[in-house]
C-alpha cells in the first residue's frame, strides 16, 4: 500500500455555496455522523465563504454558523473539525469564538498572491493550540515561482500545511503537477490541493497533486460545492482504493451518505454546463456562480458573457460588486 493521504471533507463548508446556505443544525449533525463513523479525517464546517460569511455580499445562512459548528463539535467523535477563515471576511472575535466552541483546525483563505495579511492569524491559531492550514485561492492565475513565495510567508508563519487551491476550477494537470511539486520541493511542512470540476478534472487533479507529493486532499459528498462541484469524497475514495491506496475510510457507509442525505439537499444537478464551463474556462472564482446567474437575469444577458468578461478582468473573491457593473455595462451595449 502506498502513503495515505489525510482526506478533508467540505461538504459542509463548500457544499453550503450549492445549497443556498441553508444547512440546518439537525443535517450537520447528520452528515458529520456518517462522516466520523466511516473514518474521514478532517471535516469543514462553515459559511461556504468562511467565518462570518453570513453577509449581503456572500449570501446570508438560513442558521447561525456557529450553532451549526457546535453540532458538528457535539457529534465528531474521532474526526477534527475545521472552519475556513477569509481574513477581511472573518475577524479574529471569530477565529477565537470557533476555537472556543472546539473547532481544532482553521483553515486561513486567501488570493494566491496575498499571504502577508495572514500573519496574525496564523500566530493566533497556534497561541491558541490549534492546526492551521493556508488555503492560496485561484492558484491558477500565478506561477509556480509566486506560489512557493507566497507559501513560505505562510510556513514562516506557522502554518502547518498550505495548499494549492483551484477556486475556479481552471487548472490542468501540467498545472497542478508543476505547482504542487514546487511547493513541496521548497517547503519542509505539508502540502494539499483543493480542487473544482469546471473542467471536469477535480479527481484526476487530485490523483494528479498526489503523485506530485501531496499529503492532504479535499473532497464533497456528490461533489456537492461551488459552481460545478468538488472533487467527490465517495469517488476520491474508491479511486484510491483501486490504486493500492488504503485510506482506512468506509466507503459503503461514503456512498449511502451521499446518495441518501446529500442527493435530496441539492436544488438543481451540479454539472459541468454553459455556466460553469465558462467559468472554469475563464478562470472565475466558481463562488460568483449564483450572483451571476441573478445578475444575468435581472439585466438580460448570458451568464458566460459575464463570466468571460470578469475573467478579462481578473475577478478575484472580494470583487463581487463587479458582477452588477459587468452585466449593466453589457446590456447597456445591447440597446
Amino acid at each position: 500500500m502506498r502513503k495515505i493521504p489525510r482526506l478533508t471533507d467540505t461538504t459542509l463548508r463548500d457544499g453550503d455555496h450549492a445549497i443556498n446556505h441553508s444547512y440546518t443544525p439537525e443535517m450537520v449533525r447528520a452528515i458529520v455522523k456518517d462522516l466520523d463513523d466511516a473514518g474521514v479525517s478532517v471535516i469543514e464546517v462553515s459559511h461556504g465563504s468562511g467565518l462570518k460569511g453570513s453577509c449581503i455580499q456572500q449570501g446570508f445562512s438560513v442558521h447561525a454558523e456557529f450553532d451549526l459548528i457546535s453540532a458538528a463539535v457535539e457529534t465528531a467523535k474521532q474526526a477534527k473539525i475545521a472552519s475556513l477563515f477569509v481574513p477581511g471576511i472573518g475577524t479574529s472575535k471569530e477565529l477565537r469564538e470557533a476555537v472556543e466552541i472546539g473547532i481544532d483546525m482553521i483553515r486561513i483563505a486567501v488570493h494566491c498572491t496575498e499571504a502577508d495579511v495572514t500573519e496574525q492569524y496564523f500566530r493566533m491559531a497556534k497561541e491558541l493550540g490549534i492546526e492551521a492550514v493556508g488555503f492560496l485561492m485561484m492558484s491558477h492565475t500565478q506561477p509556480a515561482n509566486v506560489l512557493v513565495e507566497q507559501a513560505k510567508l505562510m510556513e514562516a508563519y506557522g502554518a502547518d500545511c498550505v495548499y494549492v487551491v483551484d477556486s475556479a476550477g481552471a487548472m490542468v494537470q501540467t498545472a497542478v503537477r508543476e505547482k504542487v511539486s514546487a511547493l513541496k520541493d521548497a517547503l519542509s511542512i505539508e502540502v494539499g490541493f483543493h480542487g473544482h470540476n469546471n473542467l471536469g478534472l477535480a479527481i484526476g487533479n487530485t490523483i494528479t497533486a498526489l503523485e506530485a507529493g501531496a499529503n492532504q486532499i479535499d473532497g464533497t459528498l456528490r461533489g456537492l460545492g461551488a459552481g460545478a462541484g468538488n472533487a467527490p469524497t465517495e469517488v476520491l475514495v474508491a479511486v484510491l482504493n483501486k490504486m493500492g491506496i488504503d485510506t482506512g475510510i468506509n466507503l459503503s457507509i461514503l456512498m449511502d451518505t451521499a446518495e441518501e442525505v446529500i442527493a435530496p439537499l441539492i436544488h438543481s444537478p451540479i454539472v459541468i454546463d454553459r455556466d460553469n464551463l465558462s467559468s472554469g474556462y475563464a478562470g472565475v472564482y466558481n463562488s460568483f456562480l449564483l450572483h451571476v446567474r441573478k445578475a444575468a437575469e435581472k439585466f438580460g444577458v448570458g451568464a458566460s458573457e459575464i463570466m468571460e468578461e470578469l475573467g478579462k478582468r481578473q475577478a478575484i473573491a472580494g470583487q463581487e460588486d463587479w458582477i452588477i457593473d459587468v452585466a449593466v455595462k453589457l446590456a447597456e451595449k445591447k440597446v
